[in-house]
């Protein structure tokens, strides 16, 4: 198709020569629109966001620019030959130059060439995506100075948008971010298979009970009272009922970056049917504890509240996906997940599979004999053709090769079985021995007859204790070794690298290298050595056997890969593979198998990195902003520990004492 652009040049050549519209004037009549929620957005625009028209990519710019302190104008504008726009570029209102004027007296020059822009187009979901950012300017900013600029004049605070809350007498105002949404590969909603379609009934809002919205405003008021950088979204329905919402407090945001490799979606209030219908993000951190990394309440476990859940949280996190995504057994969230997540590998929960057995083979006369043929097949088996040749037998010898339940589960193997899910690096989140468990950071605090007003009322109460542990447990690490006795080099080399916690299960694999004998080289093909460790291992009621294990030694790369795949699963080097090396004389553990993310030397400060470039010292702004941040900075490391509280406490008295000195 033909495609024109206002600038007369060709479609394709972004660069070339802008013609300069009055921008502010040809926008503003859409800013302070009923049907945009007015709040500053928390985050830069960024390539890949998406937007339901242009006026909302103008709007989005705009509140960011003036949160930022400078203006917008439009700089371009391409047309296709039907009129219709597709693409579009908004630059810093000091973008360009002004033409020389030849007055006598011309007005001095107020632009300075700045670069930073957006550029977005119009795709194919009919959605606008930005396809180009650059947030660098050339020139001081102010957002003290933003009601100087044509594009923000009519931006103000009472353009909010009026929200319906449980009922007529309780019609209140809230202040909302403008969702903003990172589309993935894949656009559009994804629909579901035809399995759920006449079962599924999209609810419209949240089924909140009287008083129970104003309590989740003044939530999040309290919460970003305590957390200026605290993050939320609300979803909305036509009739401004709350419909989804997501939330993340600035600890959760940075953890994120240090434990953000696997993440796990709890759903299962949602799928036990609790009083709050919660969706949490967690991961776990340097002592291989759950962490929180987001939560979300939904109106139900629906395609369209999933993919809006996934989305903010995505956002929240600067569009950022996890390396490993696990969830429940649930064929909505699955589908959302490999769309949201396109590239992260998905895992399910083995128990969550096991959960459904008696639902699903509970008639058949012989399933008790099945399930105990079933578990024998899942976990005694650590090569996928081994798994899939005792599938077959199974399958066959019960009759059930083409049950429903087992056909469909099969077909999802790769996501579940140990034999497969050990391939990628799990960081102890997925469960894969029996009678394992996963904790959740709300255990003690949620339960299904927990009301919504009693989680919010023990949410930070149920984080606080969490931060708390973890604090104990890194003055714990850091005071001391790991007590036990090391019994060889291994144990003392990661005793003075790994938190206690991480060392206690490392230290069963090299209390298991006394159960591993009989190392015999099976294979060579230089500069790989194929090694078989032989293990007695303990089986079921008690008794004992002999197992063989193949481990791939590299003598180049000093890597050893076991069939058991522990260290993807666990984040630590196993007996045998340790076993191997110790036969080989390697005395200590080689880098690559040392991980960052276990290591009690490294600072994690739980504070946005907030750095000082482009601050105006001359600004008293600025000045505050800048120390206020620096300050919560210290106020992180005093609280870690007594000795750290005194010294943080005699820092400040001192610092006060040279600024009354200053003063004076």
């Amino acid at each position: 198709m033909d495609e024109l652009s206002l600038n007369t040049k060709t479609t394709g050549d972004d660069d070339a020569d802008e013609l300069e519209m009055d921008g502010d004037c040809a926008m503003i009549e859409y800013v302070g629109q009923p049907g945009v929620i007015d709040r500053e957005n928390p985050l830069p625009p960024a390539v890949g966001m998406e937007f339901e028209s242009y006026e909302d990519v103008y709007y989005f710019y705009n509140c960011y620019a003036k949160e930022q302190g400078f203006g917008i104008r439009v700089s371009n504008t391409w047309y296709r030959k039907g009129k219709e726009r597709y693409r579009g570029k908004l630059s810093c209102s000091s973008a360009g130059f002004k033409k020389k004027s030849e007055a006598n007296r011309p007005r001095p020059e107020t632009r300075t060439g700045c670069p930073a822009m957006i550029k977005f187009r119009l795709m194919e979901n009919k959605r606008w995506r930005i396809i180009e950012v650059e947030l660098g300017h050339n020139h001081i900013t102010s957002p003290a100075s933003g009601k100087f600029f044509k594009s923000h004049k009519l931006i103000g605070a009472g353009s909010k948008r009026a929200m319906q809350f449980d009922g007529p007498e309780e019609v209140e105002k809230i202040r909302l971010f403008q969702t903003v949404i990172v589309n993935p590969e894949k656009n559009g909603i994804v629909e579901d298979d035809g399995q759920f379609a006449d079962l599924v009934v999209l609810p419209k809002q949240l089924n909140l009970k009287e008083g129970k919205a104003l309590a989740i405003q003044n939530f999040f008021c309290d919460l970003q009272l305590m957390d200026p950088n605290f993050f939320y979204v609300v979803d909305l329905n036509e009739k401004g009922y709350m419909k989804n919402l997501f939330w993340a407090g600035t600890r959760a945001r940075v953890a994120y970056g240090y434990f953000g490799d696997v993440v796990a979606i709890d759903t299962t209030c949602l799928t036990e049917k609790y009083e709050v219908p919660l969706v949490s993000f967690t991961g776990v951190n340097h002592h291989g504890k759950p962490i929180l990394l987001g939560c979300g309440l939904v109106a139900g476990e629906t395609t369209e509240s999933y993919t809006w859940l996934l989305r903010a949280w995505l956002t929240c996190m600067l569009g950022r996906p996890p390396q490993v995504i696990i969830t429940n057994q649930c064929k909505i969230l699955q589908t959302v997940v490999a769309d949201v997540f396109p590239r992260a590998s998905h895992c399910i929960y083995l128990a969550s599979i096991m959960q459904k057995f008696s639902e699903n083979l509970g008639g058949i006369l012989e399933h008790e004999e099945i399930r105990i043929t079933l578990t024998k097949v899942i976990y005694n088996f650590l090569r996928p053709e081994e798994f899939e040749t005792a599938w077959e037998e199974m399958a066959k010898r019960h009759g059930i090769k083409d049950h429903g339940w087992i056909q469909s589960i099969y077909e999802q193997r790769k996501q579940w079985v140990p034999a497969y899910v050990k391939e990628k690096f799990l960081a102890g989140m997925l469960p894969l021995q029996q009678n394992e468990t996963v904790i959740s950071v709300f255990r003690g605090y949620l339960d299904k007859h927990t009301s919504l007003k009693e989680f919010l009322d023990k949410y930070d109460q149920a984080l606080q204790e969490n931060h708390r542990l973890e604090a104990l447990a890194d003055v714990d690490s850091g005071n001391s070794s790991f007590t036990q006795k090391p019994r060889c080099y291994f144990e003392v080399q990661l005793s003075k690298l790994y938190t206690n916690e991480i060392l206690r299960g490392f230290a069963k694999e090299v209390e298991g290298m006394y159960s591993c004998f009989n190392i015999r080289q099976e294979n060579i093909d230089e500069p790989a050595i194929t090694y078989m460790v032989k293990e007695q291992v303990e089986v079921g009621g008690g008794g004992q056997e002999r197992k063989d294990f193949e481990v791939i030694y590299n003598v180049l790369e000093m890597d050893a890969l076991c069939i058991c795949g522990l260290f993807n699963i666990r984040g630590y080097l196993c007996r045998h593979a340790l076993s191997v090396f110790k036969h080989n004389g390697v005395e200590e553990i080689p880098p690559q198998y040392i991980l960052t993310r276990w290591r009690k030397d490294i600072k994690r400060s739980y504070v946005l990195n907030h750095n000082c470039a482009g601050i105006d010292i001359n600004n008293p702004v600025h000045r505050y902003d800048h120390l206020y941040k620096r300050i919560v900075q210290v106020v992180e490391e005093g609280r870690k520990s007594e000795e750290h509280y005194k010294i943080a406490l005699q820092g400040l008295q001192e610092i006060l004492n040279k600024l009354h000195l200053a003063k004076d």
